[in-house]
């Protein structure tokens, strides 16, 4: 039977470079995911503000669908859904093509819409928080609303969204391990072979239990600076 440090080390016998190539793909797919769910989510918080009815109406139903759907089930949905639909409409052109969708991909999007959904809602808050005159004030000055927007309303923002969205990142880290479940070799899937393949299923589980409260406890340190770097900007102004 092998010991702790040996299962736990680099090369043939050890599983580390296994679960370090884990920890790569989880905190890629975070990382890719963040930027786009954050756009989405602000657009959609401003487009819930927007006189349009029918924009309202849209943005409410994705946001009731995304937030009402399990994580697991919106990944299934993206995951099987958009390769069947790509192979149906290739084979209209090609009757013996095959198709087979990219699982980090698959992940990015349903992770993407689920933490939009979420985060159009923090935005919508801090949207609600600044007063009404500061818009007013920008347009008096003779800003566009546009300009009024970037240069007004946005600072102040993110300062009131940071918190939210903060916790929404920290909820984005840990629903990467749901991508486990169509195959990509993330920290929780590395960990599950390892698991398998050795029979140390709590010492495997208990290690990436760590390696997630480490991403947790870096995350929380560069929001930290992040809110504090926000701050002094805004006391600057």
């Amino acid at each position: 039977m092998q010991s702790v440090w040996s299962l736990l080390s680099w090369g043939s016998e050890g599983w580390l470079d296994e679960i370090a190539y884990g920890i790569f793909i989880t905190v890629s797919l975070a990382l890719a995911t963040l930027p786009a769910g954050l756009l989405i989510g602000f657009l959609i918080a401003v487009a819930k503000q927007s006189q349009e009815r029918s924009l309202r109406l849209a943005a409410d139903i994705y946001t009731t669908i995304f937030r009402g759907l399990p994580e697991l089930l919106t990944l299934f949905l993206v995951f099987y859904g958009a390769q069947i639909g790509i192979q149906q409409a290739i084979r209209l052109f090609s009757p013996n093509a095959t198709v087979e969708v990219n699982s980090f991909v698959s992940g990015m999007i349903a992770l993407g819409v689920v933490f939009s959904s979420y985060a159009s809602e923090v935005f919508l808050s801090a949207f609600r928080a600044i007063p009404q005159g500061q818009y007013e004030g920008g347009h008096a000055i003779g800003l566009s609303r546009f300009q009024t927007l970037r240069l007004v309303v946005l600072p102040q923002l993110m300062r009131i969204a940071l918190p939210g969205l903060a916790n929404l990142w920290l909820i984005l880290l840990k629903d990467t391990a749901l991508v486990s479940a169509i195959g990509l070799t993330d920290i929780l899937r590395q960990a599950s072979v390892a698991a398998r393949v050795s029979k140390q299923a709590f010492l495997f589980f208990g290690f990436a239990t760590l390696i997630y409260l480490a991403l947790a406890i870096l995350s929380s340190i560069g929001i930290g600076l992040i809110e504090r770097r926000l701050n002094k900007q805004g006391a600057s102004r």
